[in-house]
């Protein structure tokens, strides 16, 4: 499922070329200058993780860094705020559960 705006009536959108990134081991489309969580919501990825005591869904929300409801594991790296990191070329992206292990 894409969920990607590609043209709106008023905003421009300048998209960089095309790369892949991998999430829990699969493989999706994302552009270059988009951030790892605008790439991860075009692709249908809702949930990021979980909250740590109730185990309740997290997912997207402020989108400036400062809620900590979108940190993932990027590259071996815990707590990486997704919604403020750019995508790079085969980047690897895991939802962080507990102690930060990823469940793949």
């Amino acid at each position: 499922m894409h969920r990607r705006i590609f043209s709106h009536p008023i905003l421009d959108f300048k998209r960089g070329k095309p790369v892949k990134i991998y999430f829990e081991g699969k493989e999706i489309q994302a552009y270059e200058g988009e951030t790892v969580a605008a790439a991860l919501v075009a692709n249908g990825i809702d949930v990021f993780g979980e909250s740590y005591k109730r185990n309740r869904p997290r997912g997207f929300y402020c989108a400036i860094g400062k809620c900590s409801s979108c940190v993932m594991i990027i590259d071996g790296e815990s707590n990486v705020r997704t919604c403020i990191t750019p995508v790079r070329e085969g980047m690897k992206v895991a939802r962080q559960h507990g102690r930060g292990d990823p469940k793949w």
